[in-house]
């Protein structure tokens, strides 16, 4: 009999995580949330007020915005260090924009800072996917070079809300219906983010690279260019961040967003996104800097210093990567596929 020419499209090499497990995860973050919630609210009565929680969707959008890029990364089996000095630079470029051309409208200087974003972004997708240099190694050096550019750029100079319009700063302090605009902005790109990973071929075949390298590549899957794509959307999410930081902060200098991407990576695994690939949700995401936001917000009102806020966001993250590490290693022995 003679076989058929036609040729079908490669199918990801590894299925999706089953609902139910996904499911079990997101219950479980939302329950220690509002463990959390009611915690904090207990400890300070100053928690339980509508003007805080305002102030935890606002603190938690930034964070959100970049590490839904951060777990796109992740997906892919990599990582990106570099996230807090991308967004540092792409901050300061960004006030600098708008501070030197005070009639530019908003619009076009989010596009100039997401479009440099996105160029970071693929300097480091280039060169972790075309080179094969381990993303570790690659995007802490990039790390150095933009924080670098960042202080070269700027010297000791600092740029302040008065030289920035109050259309600029407005965007961190508009509200709809009592809600920061941050963070429906926030919630719209993981939205987004979470439509392409869970609905989409794109986003089935970045998880099966995760989660199975060389079988994705001997089913024709273009991992390269999956890679590529991930830092790239990274960089350009930073550059959104960017120009929130400076409307949210007023103050721009080279120093900003310095460690920002302990925080992020704190809320991406947090959020039960698998450090070694091919596992989590970006609704696990959104609760994973949920979580980080009331912590860091709650421990502010109770007066405990910003030293503890660090060292609880480290043992978060120890923690969080040792339990994946864990569950993954029951589930092989069991024979269960992650």
């Amino acid at each position: 009999m003679p076989t058929s020419n036609v040729r079908t499209a490669p199918v990801p090499a590894v299925p999706p995580e089953p609902r139910p497990r996904r499911a079990y995860r997101e219950a479980g973050l939302g329950v220690v949330l509002v463990v959390l919630v009611v915690l904090f609210a207990t400890l300070t009565p100053r928690f339980a007020t509508g003007d805080t929680f305002a102030q935890v969707g606002t603190e938690m959008s930034i964070v959100l915005i970049v590490a839904v890029g951060q777990a796109l990364v992740l997906f892919t089996r990599n990582i990106d260090v570099s996230v807090g000095s991308t967004v540092g630079l792409t901050a300061y470029l960004a006030a600098s924009l708008t501070a030197a051309v005070p009639g530019l409208p908003l619009v076009l200087t989010v596009l100039a800072s997401c479009l440099v974003g996105a160029v970071l972004g693929a300097v480091n997708g280039a060169l972790v996917a075309t080179l094969r240099v381990p993303s570790i190694m690659v995007t802490l050096g990039t790390l150095y070079i933009f924080r670098g550019i960042d202080s070269a750029l700027a010297g000791s100079s600092q740029i302040t809300a008065q030289s920035l319009p109050d259309s600029y700063a407005g965007i961190a302090t508009a509200t709809v219906a009592g809600v920061p605009l941050m963070f429906l902005y926030a919630l719209a790109v993981a939205a987004v983010a979470h439509l392409v990973v869970r609905h989409t071929l794109t986003g089935r075949t970045m998880l099966a690279v995760g989660s199975a390298p060389s079988s994705a590549e001997r089913t024709g899957i273009a991992s390269k260019r999956l890679v590529f794509g991930a830092y790239t959307v990274t960089g350009l999410l930073c550059g959104l961040a960017g120009v929130l930081w400076g409307a949210r902060y007023g103050t721009v200098d080279s120093s900003v967003a310095t460690g920002f991407e302990l925080v992020v990576l704190a809320a991406v695994v947090v959020g039960g996104v698998s450090i070694t690939g091919g596992v989590g949700t970006i609704g696990g995401v959104v609760l994973g800097a949920a979580i980080l936001s009331v912590i860091s917000t709650g421990l502010a009102l109770a007066d405990v210093s910003a030293f503890w806020l660090q060292a609880i966001q480290g043992l978060v993250i120890i923690l969080a990567i040792t339990l994946d590490l864990v569950l993954r290693r029951r589930m092989e022995f069991r024979g269960v596929s992650t």
